[in-house]
């Protein structure tokens, strides 16, 4: 597989500046569905943000304390969403400096009432995991506002990726988690992932103008617009050659993603087919498709 970024080579446990205020520690935990591995961001000069934890590592614990200078500490932990590479570790970083835990809330809120359904029919996620047990000090709803010291923080509900994904603006800079990411389009895996969520959040980001992407695996974003409108028409190109495969015969995801993801590393074969299912579901809900018999991951579809 070709890298994406190839100039994207962070040292993990090092905590880079980005910018006045703003530093990146890459976590190391490497995989296919990760990249590099998990960015968790430092924001701030004294009383420090810190925006997605990662996952349950001590190592990693230990890197973002030690990028603690004399006179700092850490006043806010916030959460993008509550995937295993993402938030386990904000407890026990709560417990070593006392900093309340933020999120839009545990690992089912904000889920849509049709993926509840498919939850409670046994369809289970897939990719990175989910931290079920996750349960944030604090709420966040769309649009509250987090004021630290020399920062100020926008909460934004952006599900899609996942239910409680939030995404934080800092004035013209987005922490924009796994909704949008440089090296790879995010996965959207129900009943946790919701297409039709995805494209309203990447909607609901268009129509701002944006300086920098901050994601949670990869590079900077730097072209905010740009990437926003590449994603969109990705997605919709996804959906036609779905429909387009489909009018030659019924199939299943995993038949639909071995035919039209036919040059994706093997590794990444059962992410794609679980992107497949998402839009599935989502031309189910939209009357363009039909399952034959129960919705489910194994289910055939035809068109209408």
């Amino acid at each position: 597989m070709i890298d994406p970024q190839p100039d994207f080579q962070p040292r993990p446990g090092y905590a880079e500046p980005l910018g006045p205020g703003l530093r990146r520690i890459l976590a190391p935990n490497p995989s296919p569905m990760t990249y590099r591995g998990t960015n968790t961001y430092l924001l701030g000069t004294r009383a420090l943000a810190v925006i997605d934890p990662g996952p349950a590592d001590e190592v990693h614990l230990q890197a973002i304390l030690a990028a603690l200078s004399p006179g700092q500490r850490i006043s806010h932990i916030l959460v993008t969403h509550a995937h295993l590479d993402h938030s386990p570790l904000a407890r026990p970083l709560a417990k070593a400096t006392g900093a309340p835990v933020l999120a839009f809330g545990d690992a089912t809120a904000g889920r849509s009432p049709e993926m509840q359904v498919l939850a409670e029919t046994g369809l289970a996620g897939g990719g990175e995991g989910v931290d079920a047990g996750f349960t944030p000090d604090e709420r966040l709803a769309d649009g509250a506002r987090i004021e630290g010291d020399g920062w100020q923080i926008e909460a934004l509900h952006t599900p899609g990726h996942f239910g409680n994904h939030l995404s934080f603006a800092c004035g013209d800079i987005l922490f924009s988690g796994d909704l949008v990411m440089g090296w790879a389009s995010s996965l959207v895996s129900p009943p946790d992932g919701d297409l039709g969520d995805f494209m309203r959040s990447l909607e609901k980001l268009r129509a701002r103008d944006w300086r920098c992407f901050h994601p949670g695996h990869g590079a900077p974003v730097e072209a905010p617009a740009e990437r926003l409108d590449a994603l969109y028409a990705h997605r919709r190109a996804r959906e036609a050659a779905i429909l387009e495969a489909l009018a030659r015969g019924p199939a299943d995801a995993a038949q639909l993603a071995r035919l039209i993801y036919h040059d994706t590393d093997p590794a990444l074969l059962p992410a794609a087919t679980r992107n497949v299912l998402a839009h599935l579901v989502d031309l189910t809900q939209r009357k363009a498709v039909i399952p034959q018999g129960k919705l489910s991951k194994s289910s055939s579809f035809s068109v209408i």
